[in-house]
């Protein structure tokens, strides 16, 4: 994939969060972005958040859980705007609570949002670019594609779905010898305002769990992996290579320091927000949230790993591996104290 100057390129979840720092980052390659969200007052302020960057922007409601409302958001942007060149998918909601207090329709809007949300759009992108035989779609991934967590069973199984569904379309393209690029971005913690409008039943505010990095580094990646689908997945943040090796190397082992931290890790001392919630509604309908979360002070403004991966791979297996050893040693100390 060439460079994104001119080509359209297609965000779900464009409003808020990473999506939001996603558009800003295609704005400043000059990119012509269609941004998918359901929160008008958001989506409104990040297209021209594109504009102020250098690009151009245009806005089209739709929610990713329904595949009619997509299908029909593709058609009129190529109808608008030119071939879709790349499609990212960055739009989720979750749901903040242990299993047991989950409801079924709970359950079942998360993975419609987070799982299936991305199942049809990569659908309806890849009806699209077939004919023309090149594009590239972007899964935006996390580390708990790999590593399941407390508190986030739905998210967690959602991000295990979107791997799994991303390795069998890329095979069957490959095998069919497309050109049609597939290529999953694995996020860590990111200072996002979901942590603000997420559906929570904790007693506590729910936090990503450290360390963080702020949406823009995120950011930077994606549209790097946009520019390069050829790779079919990229690791940001030392955590996230942390986290997957060490699920590798020693599962139960981290079964068991997550069983011991990982409720705590993801609250502050503060009480629950109340109130809006966007797992049914956009919370962005009349309020901008913008990109970041409440966690600046916290959140790092860099990756080193991300510099990393864009290079040759014995350099990042060798540093990852040697982190992963480090990090193993350290849960084993923790665990037997």
């Amino acid at each position: 994939m060439a460079q994104l100057s001119g080509r359209v390129v297609v965000v779900t979840g464009a409003s808020g969060g990473v999506g939001r720092a996603v558009v800003r980052e295609l704005g400043r390659q000059g990119a012509r972005v269609a941004l998918i969200a359901r929160g008008t007052t958001g989506l409104g302020a990040a297209a021209v958040d594109v504009g102020v960057e250098g690009g151009s922007g245009q806005v089209y409601e739709a929610d990713v859980a329904d595949y009619d409302e997509v299908r029909k958001a593709a058609e009129k942007i190529e109808a608008e705007m030119g071939p879709i060149s790349v499609w990212i998918n960055t739009a989720f909601s979750s749901v903040f609570a242990k299993f047991s207090d989950i409801s079924p329709e709970e359950f079942r809007r998360t993975t419609a949002v987070t799982y299936l949300g991305y199942v049809w759009g990569t659908k309806v992108a890849l009806d699209l670019m077939r004919p023309r035989g090149t594009g590239a779609i972007v899964q935006t991934g996390s580390a708990l594609s790999q590593r399941g967590i407390p508190l986030q069973s739905a998210y967690c199984g959602a991000k295990h779905a979107i791997k799994g569904f991303s390795e069998s379309v890329r095979t069957e393209l490959l095998a069919d010898g497309s050109d049609i690029q597939v290529t999953l971005v694995q996020l860590p913690a990111v200072n996002t305002p979901q942590f603000e409008w997420v559906l929570s039943k904790l007693r506590r505010h729910p936090q990503p769990v450290p360390p963080i990095y702020q949406p823009e580094v995120a950011a930077r990646a994606i549209v790097y992996a946009a520019e390069h689908p050829e790779r079919k997945e990229y690791w940001v943040g030392m955590s996230t290579a942390t986290t997957l090796l060490a699920q590798r190397v020693a599962p139960a082992l981290v079964d068991r320091y997550l069983a011991r931290t990982g409720v705590s890790s993801q609250q502050t001392d503060d009480k629950s927000p109340s109130g809006v919630s966007n797992l049914w509604e956009p919370a962005d309908e009349t309020t901008d949230y913008g990109a970041h979360g409440t966690f600046d002070q916290r959140s790092h403004s860099h990756s080193p790993q991300v510099w990393l991966s864009r290079h040759r791979r014995p350099v990042l297996l060798t540093l990852t591996a040697g982190t992963a050893a480090t990090a193993l040693a350290a849960l084993g100390r923790r665990l037997w104290r």
